[in-house]
């Protein structure tokens, strides 16, 4: 039986959900799910970092192993992202038989549900079936997501040759031979990756991004881009930074446009600049994109700025991930425990207990304000307000995890009404 498509919006917060597949395509479809709220089951022997990393963080329920009927039990969608189409078939004859709608990765033919090409704009969702074409779907969706990202306003009536000049096809990447542009994707929020990192998007080939880019920017991706998850768990597993120059490299010299999409700004913490002596090195041209950074953008949106007038006149940002009383520590903790300004701390949560009292033994009063913001500026931001003595306390008892970042200094309630 053949038709027309039916377009829905599903509420699917609290609904079970199950996916079946740990791959690629799976990382780019979960975020989508999560940002709806659905209740996630992730059935997969195995995982990429970026899923091991929602399932630690209790995001979603992982099941390792392979697929069973009973993982269908309650669910109101299911989407089947596995190689073997023998059992991507299966799985969807047990949905079919229990009214279950499914979503095939590999057979868009006999799948029972599509994915859309999505993209949003403040409030706005705009959704485009392509009639089983991926291809056309996006390209409808990013002229819509051009249109309303160029204002004036949504409702304003399009040019009088709009229709002469019909629908763009996505960005291609101009043929001048590959490169690397170094993104910034922003703190977490979609929105806030600049629009130059979001038309470099539009034009990769290949994509490798970190854990910490909002997960709905690649799910924004064409189907034929290559996307290499160099997932950086913070304590957890990576891959090593080598590897991840080399495919930068690799792949560039092969003609291909490489993004690399990193969480926040690439020269933040983010080790972009051994990326970029890496490309120059083997003659690849590189662009460097900056990016919001959580550092600022994360305490702005917990409603705390790190400088205020006559309350801090600078910050110091400085990364916690080696403990104080490291050897390999590079910071002067008791310098910094004299400064009046704003102090923020990233990728301190595992060592903040050495870090606070650090500071506190070198003379920063144990009652300085401080205020740690889990996932800055996304749906899942949790924050936390405290004070320099008990902070790593008030952390533990909250059971708050990274990626976090930590802010002591007067300016923590500087803005309360």
């Amino acid at each position: 039986m053949s038709g027309s498509p039916y377009p829905l919006g599903l509420r699917l917060a609290g609904r079970r959900v199950v996916v079946v597949g740990g791959g690629v395509v799976a990382t780019r479809r979960m975020p989508a799910l999560l940002d709806a709220g659905a209740d996630v089951l992730l059935v997969a022997p195995e995982l990429t970092p970026a899923l091991r990393a929602h399932a630690d963080a209790g995001r979603l329920r992982w099941e390792r192993r392979r697929f069973a009927v009973d993982d269908l039990d309650g669910a109101w969608l299911v989407q089947v992202a596995v190689d073997d189409p023998s059992a991507a078939a299966a799985i969807s004859t047990v949905a079919d038989e229990r009214r279950i709608f499914c979503v095939r990765a590999d057979d868009r033919a006999a799948a029972t549900a599509w994915t859309p090409a999505v993209t949003r704009q403040g409030p706005v969702t705009v959704a485009v079936l392509g009639g089983g074409d991926p291809r056309r779907a996006m390209a409808v969706r990013d002229a819509v997501r051009d249109l309303l990202a160029a204002g004036p306003g949504p409702l304003d009536p399009p040019p009088a040759d709009a229709g002469a000049r019909g629908v763009p096809g996505p960005a291609r990447p101009t043929r001048r031979g590959g490169h690397v542009a170094l993104v910034g994707a922003g703190p977490g929020d979609p929105e806030l990756i600049t629009v130059k990192g979001r038309r470099l998007l539009t034009e990769a080939e290949v994509v490798v991004a970190d854990r910490l880019v909002p997960g709905l920017l690649l799910d924004e991706l064409r189907p034929e881009v290559e996307l290499v998850d160099a997932a950086k768990i913070p304590y957890g597993p990576a891959r090593a930074q080598e590897e991840i120059n080399q495919i930068l490299v690799d792949r560039a010299l092969a003609g291909r446009s490489v993004v690399r999409l990193k969480g926040g700004d690439p020269y933040v913490f983010g080790r972009g600049g051994e990326e970029l002596l890496a490309c120059a090195g083997a003659g690849v041209p590189v662009t460097v994109v900056p990016g919001v950074t959580s550092a600022i953008a994360a305490a702005a949106g917990a409603g705390v700025p790190v400088t205020h007038r006559a309350v801090a006149h600078e910050f110091t940002v400085v990364s916690g991930h080696v403990s104080p009383d490291s050897s390999a520590s590079m910071v002067r903790w008791e310098h910094l425990a004299g400064l009046r300004g704003t102090l923020v701390i990233l990728m301190g949560l595992k060592n903040l207990a050495a870090i606070s009292a650090t500071l506190v033994t070198y003379g920063r009063p144990a009652q300085t304000p401080a205020v740690v913001v889990q996932e800055g500026t996304t749906g899942a931001q949790r924050t936390i307000r405290s004070t320099l003595g008990v902070v790593a306390a008030d952390v533990t008892a909250a059971g708050l995890r990274p990626p976090a970042i930590v802010v002591v200094g007067d300016v923590v309630g500087a803005l309360d009404l």
